[in-house]
Order: C-alpha cells, then sequence, then structure tokens
C-alpha cells in the first residue's frame, strides 16, 4: 500500500524567479526554497499556474526544478508539474524531473482543443510512462483547461499505478470526496482553490496545494493544524481572513503574482523578480493596495498564527 503521508499538508506552489532582464535566476529560486523551508511547510509544488509554466521554455523549467532539488531535497515534498502542451515536451520534463528524484510529478490536461476522454487519458499515460518510478498526480482543473475529470476517466487512470492523487480545483468541494472515496484509503486529493480550504478538508482534502500559500503560510497553516484538531469554527475565520487578503490581491492592474512577489519583498525581504509576460507587471498605482495587503497579511498573521 503506498504511504501518503508525504502528501498530507501544506503545499505551496512555487513562483517564477526571474532576474532583472525576466530570465530565470536560480539564485532566487534557492533563496525562495529556502524560505518555504524556513516556513514549515510540507512540499512544494513547481512548474505550475503558479510558476507561469505555459510561458516558460522546457529548459527553463528544468533549471527551475533542478534548484528546488538541490536545495530542497530530504526537507520538502516535491511535485513537479511537467505539462505542456504537446506529449514530447510534458514527456521529457517528467523523465528530468524522475531523474532528479522528486516525489511525484503533475500534469493538467491538454488545454485548447477539446479532446475526446481516450485521448485526454493516453496523454497522461503517456507523461506517466516516461517516468515509471514516479508517482502521477491528475491536475483537474475544468476552469482553465476546459475540460473536466469526469468519473469514467478517472476510472480508466487509476488502472496506472501510479496515479498516486488528484490535485482538484474544481469550484464543487464535493468532488473531492467523490474523488477520495474512489481512490481509496492509498490515494491522496488536495484541495485546489486556496478560498475553501477549511471546506476542502472538512470533506476528505489530505492537504492542499495553493498559489497564495506562500504569501502567509502561517495562516494556511494553522487552519491545516484547526481542521486536524476539529476546531472548525477557529478555521473558519482564518479562512474569512486569508479570503479577504485574497480578494484584495486581485484588486491591483498587475497580476494576481506580481501583487505576491511584491508582497514577499516587502514582508520577508525576498526579491524574486516580477512576471512574464503577457502577464501584466505591476504599475505605481498599484503600491498602495500591495502595502494594504501587506498590512493585512500581518495583522492576521499577529491575531491568528
Amino acid at each position: 500500500m503506498r504511504d501518503i503521508a508525504k502528501y498530507q499538508g501544506i503545499i505551496p506552489a512555487f513562483y517564477a524567479c526571474y532576474d532583472e532582464t525576466g530570465e530565470v535566476d536560480e539564485n532566487r529560486v534557492e533563496i525562495l526554497t529556502d524560505y518555504m523551508i524556513r516556513k514549515g511547510v510540507k512540499g512544494v509544488y513547481v512548474g505550475g499556474s503558479s510558476g507561469e509554466c505555459i510561458y516558460q521554455s522546457v529548459e527553463d523549467r528544468k533549471r527551475t526544478l533542478e534548484r528546488v532539488v538541490k536545495t530542497g531535497a530530504d526537507k520538502l515534498t516535491i511535485i513537479a508539474h511537467v505539462a505542456c502542451n504537446n506529449t514530447a515536451d510534458s514527456r521529457e520534463l517528467a523523465a528530468h524531473a524522475q531523474s532528479l528524484g522528486v516525489d511525484a510529478i503533475a500534469a493538467i490536461p491538454p488545454i485548447y482543443f477539446h479532446l475526446p476522454e481516450y485521448a485526454i487519458a493516453q496523454y497522461w499515460n503517456d507523461i506517466s510512462d516516461a517516468a515509471p518510478d514516479t508517482d502521477f498526480i491528475i491536475y483537474n482543473i475544468p476552469q482553465l483547461a476546459g475540460v473536466a475529470l469526469t468519473m469514467p476517466l478517472f476510472r480508466e487512470m487509476k488502472k496506472n499505478p501510479r496515479v498516486a492523487a488528484v490535485k482538484n480545483s474544481s469550484m464543487p468541494t464535493q468532488d473531492i470526496q467523490m474523488f477520495k472515496a474512489e481512490g481509496g484509503e492509498d490515494f491522496a486529493v488536495f484541495n485546489g482553490p486556496d478560498e475553501q480550504l477549511v471546506a476542502g478538508l472538512a470533506i476528505g482534502a489530505d492537504g492542499g496545494i495553493g498559489g497564495t500559500y506562500a504569501a502567509m503560510p502561517e495562516l494556511f497553516l494553522k487552519i491545516m493544524e484547526l481542521v486536524g484538531e476539529g476546531k472548525l469554527e477557529e478555521a473558519r475565520q482564518i479562512q474569512y481572513a486569508a479570503n479577504e487578503i485574497i480578494y484584495a490581491m486581485c484588486g491591483c492592474h498587475g497580476n494576481l503574482y506580481g501583487v505576491i512577489k511584491e508582497t514577499l519583498k516587502i514582508r520577508e525581504k525576498i526579491d524574486i523578480g516580477g512576471v512574464r509576460r503577457p502577464l501584466p507587471a505591476l504599475i505605481p498605482e498599484d503600491m498602495d493596495q500591495v502595502r494594504k495587503c501587506v498590512e493585512m497579511i500581518d495583522r492576521a498573521v499577529e491575531k491568528f498564527a
């Protein structure tokens, strides 16, 4: 039976780290990895949406993962999102991730063309076959991928013994219950939407993978702790506070990840650069809102964590 303990906890999505010219900066990758370790999170999810994967080359993604593993191996659960919009590049990233010894690889379904489910299953299995000794995590995010993980597709994928978990970012928390029940005791399900971590954990998620976790890890770690202790009302209060912060972060001209990176620069003195076009960068008029977000985080951490 598979040991899923390494997947039970708070796993922040890892942000893209760039230098002043907009290229991947391995030193900044190391700084961000060290920060994750210091904060006490369970692991990191590398190369996903928060890592700006669809705007990066295969080489960019390899360089980032290599430095995360070099810095965080044996200290963090490392999940590498390897999906590209073609099978060959995805398989190359999967094989590379396995060569580095990551705990798992993950993949969204192919985007743009609406493929039949048998083609999606073939895509995922082709990726998994390129990393035959590594767990595979299905990433279900229908609102962005344009296709949902249905129960027939899930059952087909469960025939692959390497399929170990679902990262579920669909909005109905009921999906977590269904995947958990169908997956069995040695199968993990992650809550995806940051704004509903309490609900996801309450209905059976083993942990969470989230794009805003690293901006305020203290809050999400405390939610995990309180839900584990059955203190749902206290956890709900923190969830509400975190949600208000997320809504405020989304109130800028610049992209959410640009806001988060600026927040890290102010709160933690960590500079990991900006965002890559076509994501919109922050503008000077955003800074008052960013500082408001920092103040909100500081107050919430002081109050709850």
